[in-house]
């Protein structure tokens, strides 16, 4: 299901935050923002607000990266030309192909809304190419958070601990009428991004962060993809 949307106005959310609930509805995955910075200020609140995330046994293993400037512009450069290389060096498998039934399905129909959007045709490899790379220009943010994290078992608990961690960074974000986007396709070069920054190999990238002022004229910002009903994935046991 796609849904027309509309983002609340960056000037009278800059003054009170949105209501738990405005927060958890607005937000949502911005593929195109504006070139204005996010000031220190707000960047450190949103940051302290992740802090108090939950983790597993109060592990609290985020490692956050934010980089921006012409640091990032030189990052960018480096992974567009390990992307067009396939030059991947990921720590964490990745492959759509392993989604099945109604997850294929979902994953399909965001496919099929975002290149609707950006006006590319399936069979326009080129084009798909182009838009995909989108993530490697971090969809124009001036800054985005890399997540690291550290290896414990087989990873699960402390990938869910960096999730609940994400999702509490980009709630605060919406909360201030910013938004952002968790971005997989950063952890395919997780080698090179490790690297660039000097970042210990022990710590594992997971995925990155873009954030920023969301551009409601990005073609990536047209459309919403909704949620299945409740009852569809939440069952009541008494």
């Amino acid at each position: 299901m796609v849904l027309q949307f509309v983002w609340p106005n960056i000037e009278s959310t800059s003054r009170s935050m949105l209501s738990f609930e405005e927060t958890t509805r607005v937000r949502r995955s911005i593929r195109g923002f504006l070139g204005k910075p996010i000031p220190d200020s707000v960047i450190r609140e949103v940051l302290e607000d992740a802090q108090h995330a939950p983790s597993n046994c109060n592990t609290q293993p985020w490692n956050t990266h934010v980089v921006r400037g012409e640091k990032l512009k030189q990052l960018s450069q480096l992974l567009h030309a390990k992307n067009n290389a396939g030059d991947f060096t990921p720590d964490f498998s990745f492959d759509v192909n392993d989604f099945y039934d109604e997850y294929r399905e979902r994953n399909n129909a965001l496919g099929k809304a975002y290149y609707e959007a950006m006006n590319v045709m399936r069979e326009d490899k080129e084009a798909r190419h182009r838009a995909g790379a989108m993530n490697y220009s971090f969809f124009n943010a001036p800054q985005a958070a890399f997540l690291f994290m550290p290896s414990f078992g087989d990873n699960v608990r402390v990938a869910g601990d960096m999730g609940m961690y994400g999702q509490t960074f980009l709630l605060s974000l919406a909360a201030r009428g910013l938004g952002g986007i968790p971005q997989t396709a950063l952890g395919f070069f997780a080698a090179t991004i490790r690297e660039f920054l000097g970042i210990p190999d022990e710590l594992k990238l997971l995925f990155g962060i873009s954030f920023g002022y969301p551009d409601d004229d990005a073609p990536g910002n047209r459309v919403r993809m909704g949620r299945v009903p409740l009852d569809t994935s939440v069952t009541f046991h008494a």
